[in-house]
């Protein structure tokens, strides 16, 4: 039978959660404190684990009409452009895993998320609902608004990314440790860079204390840049947070000149940049009727491109627990115990990479990726992994 379900936060990983417990059944009501629904930021990479959830959502072909298939995963050094490292996507990343690895703007993501949304359920969302807390009882839970409205289900989750209320009620206060690094953003049209700069695949430039990442979106209409800095000035978690156009550019004095040319193509009034933040992995995180999802839960840093692919993970396989589960709690457990891990791995993971891309030392460098097999250790344990018919303890 289905549940009355109740998601708070109608970014990326709530929609495409509301979209797979309404799939298996459920009656889900998404609240946004938003007035308006908009996904901040630029590119996103989905590879195989996450797609697979979008093309059993009948997704994937308009995600594709949308995207980049990279041909290859590439490292390079930031000054000479040496490749150090690579591996194979496109098909050979289809062919293994029977699902493609797709680079795309978030906000073209969550627009095909949220009209699919609509299309099940028209009134799925609704807006300017910010939640400030909950309450449960044996049989019900109940989240309140600021507004002093409230709304009533089985289940409550929380979607609500790193400020999340329904985190803080469960788990306590954040406990977020400023991780040294800044991240640079900037999203460039190809009409405004020499033609075939660089080629479609997913580029790392590394270098001392920093690095920097590139890939196509839409087609290859744009070009999606993010520099990771170390530095001590401590600025806003925020995606909407702009910077001098000069900063940038110092921060990158003396890199390749494919990397000088895209800073010089950018727009002055377009260079955002926000302070990242380490968020140790938690074990437990549900109560008896709620629990968390995505960022609320497992924020990682920009360091694998799989923050957005854990929360499409976590709905799918949440929606399965639901259906396995003699009850609420249970399930809830089930969903719990099963993510615990993978998301650990992958948080972990993520800020180790940080270390790596940012040596000093170049030889070291190429030494550290010389005793490493990055594309089969990602394909053996990262990208292998299918959240619909993965094993559930």
């Amino acid at each position: 039978m289905g549940k009355r379900i109740l998601i708070a936060g109608a970014g990326i990983g709530g929609v495409t959660a509301a979209l797979s417990l309404m799939k298996a059944g459920h009656d889900v009501s998404v609240f946004e404190q938003a007035d308006k629904l908009m996904e901040i930021g630029a590119g996103i990479q989905l590879s195989a684990n996450a797609m697979h959830v979008l093309n059993s959502l009948g997704l994937g072909e308009e995600i594709s009409t949308l995207s980049v298939r990279p041909g290859a995963y590439v490292f390079r050094l930031h000054d000479t452009g040496e490749i150090v490292s690579q591996f194979p996507l496109a098909d050979v990343h289809r062919e293994r895993h029977r699902a493609s690895y797709n680079q795309l703007h978030r906000g073209d993501l969550h627009n095909v998320l949220v009209r699919a949304a609509q299309t099940v359920k028209l009134d799925v969302i609704t807006l300017g609902r910010r939640a400030t807390r909950f309450e449960e009882t044996p049989s019900r839970v109940v989240l309140h608004f600021a507004d002093g409205t409230t709304a009533e289900g089985d289940v409550l989750i929380g979607a609500d990314g790193v400020k999340s209320v329904v985190r803080a009620q469960i788990v306590g206060p954040d406990r977020a440790t400023y991780t040294g690094d800044a991240a640079w953003r900037l999203v460039i049209s190809v009409d405004r860079l020499p033609r075939n700069l660089m080629t479609q695949d997913m580029t790392v430039w590394m270098g001392p204390g920093r690095h920097a990442v590139c890939y196509y979106l839409r087609g290859g209409e744009l070009l999606n840049f993010v520099g990771l800095v170390e530095t001590d000035e401590v600025s806003e978690e925020s995606w909407a947070a702009t910077f001098p156009w000069q900063k940038l550019k110092d921060d990158f004095v003396g890199w390749h000149k494919d990397i000088q040319t895209v800073i010089d193509a950018a727009k002055s009034d377009a260079c955002f940049r926000w302070s990242l933040f380490y968020r140790p992995p938690i074990a437990k995180w549900s109560t008896r009727r709620a629990t968390l999802l995505g960022d609320s839960v497992h924020a990682t840093l920009p360091y694998l491109a799989q923050g957005a692919a854990m929360a499409i993970e976590d709905g799918a396989v949440l929606a399965r627990t639901l259906g396995l589960a003699p009850d609420v709690p249970e399930a809830l457990q089930m969903y719990e115990r099963n993510r615990v891990g993978r998301t650990s791995r992958i948080v972990e993971g993520s800020t180790a990479n940080r270390t790596l891309y940012h040596m000093r030392d170049q030889a070291a460098l190429r030494a550290a990726f010389a005793n490493r097999n990055e594309g089969a250790s990602r394909s053996e344990w990262l990208y292998s992994y299918n959240p619909l018919t993965v094993p559930l303890a």
